[in-house]
């Protein structure tokens, strides 16, 4: 798993990752123990949530286009640059006591367009620095890295920064580590891309890549499936778990990060199997059934009752996602052509993540209504259904068949040229 370390762009990209990563972990306590501190409702939290998905989903199939148009290296650079300044920019004005609601959510739509344009660039640079043999490694290595620093070090360190000198603080240690992240991609190599655009426009380069995802079941059944399991369980998630703890739990701004630290023990541990069992014969099917226990594990954080039965939740479903995540990468990576990968990056996201607005707002009133646990233990269990059936979309697993026939076809030339 540590090979591709051994490339040195990739060890750059990967330290820079691992350093944002970490004040992005941060973020996820600060920033829900700052709004529930400014509005102690759910509904805050859900519409800071609303605030950051909508300009994601608006900008993402342009940061695909970009991203296969331009140097991904420095769309990555200039995305972490505004970010950088939205997180700092919450931070400074928490601590100098002037932070309103209105701030946070508007400098989390800034934060959720920069990310537009990160997320393509980064999925698609890959490939480009790592040669087709180690990508199921350089993908578990970056699926390790994620956990460790987004849900295990970088929340515990958030609880412990907001109890000893605020919330503000740690948006600050958010910012700076976004400066980590720059440096580390100025010093990388350029890689202008090769790609001839032909004076093509945006849009006709948008359905070039919609015409790409539509002509394989793998790929359009994958993002549907994830859209409807994302509306439902994802505003939930985000905005529920954290009301729990600190309203109905009775615990602190540290017992939240140490929720979330669990999860990225969870996920540590998938990528480490994952990282040396290597990638399944049948990725497709194994990639869905785990995905499905994830989110039938979000049914544990409703029917939770003292703080460690919400860890061990935190532990199953994001280690199982993970699991699925690396295969899932792997894949896309191995199969879809360089030219196009930003695009098809793009529609990952759009696809996955455009009803996620909509769930933020509907978790408020849908909690409202039948309660935050019963809100949580029903996202969980129609998300599985739905995840799980998506399996049996006609042709969804034709690729992996498709890969062992070929696996067999390459082991009979061998024998052939043995003889």
């Amino acid at each position: 798993m540590l090979a591709p370390l051994a490339l040195r762009d990739f060890r750059l990209l990967w330290t820079g990752m691992t350093v944002s990563l970490l004040g992005d972990g941060v973020f996820l306590v600060a920033v829900a123990w700052q709004v529930y501190t400014l509005w102690d409702l759910p509904s805050a939290l859900a519409m800071v949530g609303l605030a950051m998905s909508v300009p994601q989903v608006l900008f993402l199939l342009l940061g695909g286009v970009v991203a296969d148009r331009v140097e991904r290296r420095r769309v990555m650079l200039w995305a972490d640059v505004v970010r950088g300044l939205a997180i700092a920019s919450i931070g400074v004005l928490s601590v100098m006591g002037t932070l309103r609601l209105w701030q946070v959510t508007v400098l989390a739509a800034v934060y959720g367009m920069g990310s537009a344009f990160f997320g393509p660039a980064f999925d698609a640079i890959v490939p480009d620095i790592v040669p087709p043999e180690q990508l199921g490694a350089a993908n578990s290595l970056d699926q390790f890295v994620r956990p460790t620093a987004l849900r295990l070090a970088g929340p515990a360190l958030g609880g412990v920064i907001i109890l000893a000198v605020g919330a503000g603080w740690a948006f600050i240690v958010d910012g700076c580590t976004f400066v980590v992240s720059v440096v580390a991609l100025l010093l990388m190599k350029a890689r202008p891309t090769e790609r001839d655009t032909d004076g093509q426009s945006a849009l006709r380069e948008i359905r070039e890549g919609f015409a790409y995802v539509r002509a394989h079941t793998w790929l359009w059944g994958t993002f549907a499936a994830a859209t409807i399991a994302y509306l439902l369980f994802m505003g939930p998630t985000e905005v529920l778990l954290p009301f729990l703890v600190k309203n109905q739990l009775g615990g602190s701004s540290r017992t939240l990060g140490f929720v979330f630290a669990s999860g990225g023990v969870g996920a540590i541990g998938a990528a480490l199997i994952m990282g040396q069992a290597g990638i399944p014969r049948r990725f497709i099917t194994f990639m869905y059934i785990v995905w499905t226990l994830a989110t039938l594990a979000v049914a544990g954080y409703g029917l939770a009752t003292v703080s460690w039965q919400m860890m061990v939740a935190c532990l199953m479903c994001n280690g199982l996602e993970t699991a699925g995540t690396i295969v899932w990468a792997t894949t896309k990576h191995r199969l879809v052509p360089g030219g196009l990968l930003g695009r098809v990056a793009s529609f990952d996201w759009f696809i996955s993540v455009g009803l996620v607005p909509l769930s933020f707002a509907l978790t408020a009133p849908v909690a409202a209504a039948i309660g935050p646990r019963a809100t949580l233990v029903g996202a969980g269990v129609i998300g599985a259904v739905v995840t799980f059936a998506a399996l049996f979309l006609p042709g969804m697993r034709g690729v992996e068949r498709n890969a062992a026939l070929l696996d067999k076809k390459h082991s009979l030339d061998h024998m052939w040229i043995g003889v």
